[in-house]
């Protein structure tokens, strides 16, 4: 990656012990860039950070009203979601209302992330399905699009009719064609941008007038759904979750190997970063940084400090050092 930044800072005792380099971009609707660090032209892929620009289809190609999917099930269309009952049990009977089931979901199987979850499966001798992998929400709201379509029942393909209508909504909301796409850990084509074009994608989530009747309406549906149910979007003590909850109308979304975005309908804004070398602790403590910056989430709410500045504990939960934002970056909080 070519001109990272430093965002986030790891601490041991008086011993700066470790920086992670990014990028990250603030955006608004008509992709003016408000804010940035590091290359806003670096490509990446956005992994889950993009579901609700996967999920925009099923809304408006009309799959969504014929199929009566509840806010509930556009929230885990758009979720990376921990395996918990309130996810499986929903995705369940939504493939069930479809008349499909698990065997015709293509992300594979997954162990819950779920703790609780995940050992009460170990004990009973239970083995993990497609239904608990994280993207089994995405993947439900592919199958609406595409029995809504008639399409062969591979669509996960790149070729197939539903990762065509992915690739095209993809490519109208970044404002860019896409250099291509990987294959992301659920079988789905991932396609690729810049940080700049994902943030203006986020933004233009955020503000979709202008977009035309059936993807304005899709957007806000979808935005709506996130900040309606932050549980189904995530799970317990989940960043997304907890952010989210910790905010007034804010979506934001985390994605595999150091990405994360926000939606920020009132301010018509939307915020795209990428942590170089793709660590999780970063690319939450890099976006807290910058909700905070930007007015929406309170420094001292318990799940900004959790992210600012949380101390590292050893195995005897002694407190040995802590992360936070570099300090350019963050300079104090200072309004953006």
């Amino acid at each position: 990656m070519t001109n990272a930044v430093n965002l986030v800072e790891i601490w041991r005792g008086p011993f700066l012990e470790c920086v992670h380099r990014g990028h990250a971009v603030v955006c608004d609707a008509s992709g003016e860039i408000r804010a940035a660090w590091g290359n806003s032209d670096e490509m990446i892929l956005p992994r889950s950070s993009c579901k609700m620009l996967q999920a925009l289809p099923l809304i408006e190609s009309g799959a969504a009203n014929a199929f009566g999917l509840s806010t509930e099930q556009l929230a885990l269309s758009c979720s990376s979601h921990q395996g918990s009952a309130i996810h499986t049990e929903r995705v369940t009977k939504w493939l069930s209302d479809l008349d499909l089931g698990e065997d015709d979901l293509r992300c594979g199987p997954q162990p819950p992330s779920d703790v609780s979850v995940r050992h009460e499966m170990i004990r009973s001798g239970g083995t993990p399905c497609q239904i608990h992998n994280n993207c089994s929400g995405k993947h439900s709201g592919f199958l609406t699009l595409n029995k809504h379509l008639g399409g062969g029942s591979e669509y996960v393909e790149v070729d197939h009719p539903v990762q065509k209508a992915v690739k095209t909504v993809f490519e109208e909301m970044t404002g860019m064609d896409t250099p291509g796409f990987g294959i992301d850990g659920c079988s789905a084509p991932n396609f690729a941008t810049t940080v700049a074009g994902l943030a203006r994608a986020m933004a233009r989530m955020a503000d979709p007038s202008g977009l035309g009747v059936a993807r304005e309406t899709a957007a806000r549906t979808l935005v709506s759904a996130m900040m309606e149910h932050p549980l189904l979007v995530a799970g317990t003590t989940r960043a997304c979750t907890e952010l989210m909850q910790a905010m007034d109308n804010v979506v934001v979304k985390t994605g595999a190997e150091g990405v994360f975005v926000a939606i920020l309908p009132k301010q018509g804004l939307g915020v795209a970063l990428k942590i170089e070398d793709g660590a999780t602790r970063a690319s939450e403590s890099a976006m807290a940084a910058i909700l905070v910056r930007l007015g929406v989430l309170a420094v001292d709410h318990p799940s900004a400090i959790k992210r600012l500045r949380p101390p590292i504990l050893n195995r005897r939960k002694m407190d040995t050092g802590f992360i936070r934002p570099d300090a350019d970056f963050y300079a104090n909080g200072a309004p953006l």
